[in-house]
């Protein structure tokens, strides 16, 4: 079984700006993210992106802005020499309707878990809210708040060991 880290996207990997981000140009990564992950993958860690994309179900953007800014994520990760084996993202809201992928449910990484046959005991997700460390508990994992915006440097170098 392979070992993974888990990441949320917005406030992680990304600038959280207080509002939905589904716009490349509204889309800024935030420091040390490129090193942290290169890093990651050196101590043979899977990377994976799991995110709540709610603003899909409030008709604020659709799958398409998702898709778009996704893909140029990967492709700017790719530069870097980063491999995000995949990117799971809900697009549903609880105010809108009830679904078994938004986080705080652990579905998304289940699926990661199953797919790419992990071993969550080994693995950890990182998140910048409280419903990304209760999915991870719920996925039987670890799971590691940071602040938002924050270097992972700081966090990655605290919890991988040889970091």
């Amino acid at each position: 079984m392979r070992k993974a880290i888990f990441l949320d996207r917005d406030g992680v990997i990304n600038q959280e700006r207080g509002d939905y981000t589904y716009r490349i140009d509204q889309f800024h990564f935030n420091p040390g993210v490129f090193e942290a992950l290169n890093r990651a993958q050196e101590k043979g860690y899977m990377l994976f992106i799991i995110t709540n994309q709610g603003g899909i179900a409030k008709g604020r953007y659709k799958h398409e802005d998702v898709d778009r800014l996704h893909d140029y994520m990967l492709r700017e990760f790719k530069k870097h020499g980063i491999h995000i084996q995949e990117v799971y993202y809900c697009p549903h809201h609880s105010d809108t309707e009830n679904c078994l992928c938004r986080k705080p449910k652990p579905l998304l990484i289940e699926k990661a878990v199953a797919r790419f046959r992990i071993n969550p005991v080994a693995s950890f997700f990182v998140g910048d809210r409280d419903r990304d460390v209760e999915a991870a508990e719920r996925a039987r994992m670890k799971g590691i708040k940071i602040n938002s915006n924050d270097n992972l440097n700081d966090y990655f170098s605290q919890i991988i060991p040889g970091y």
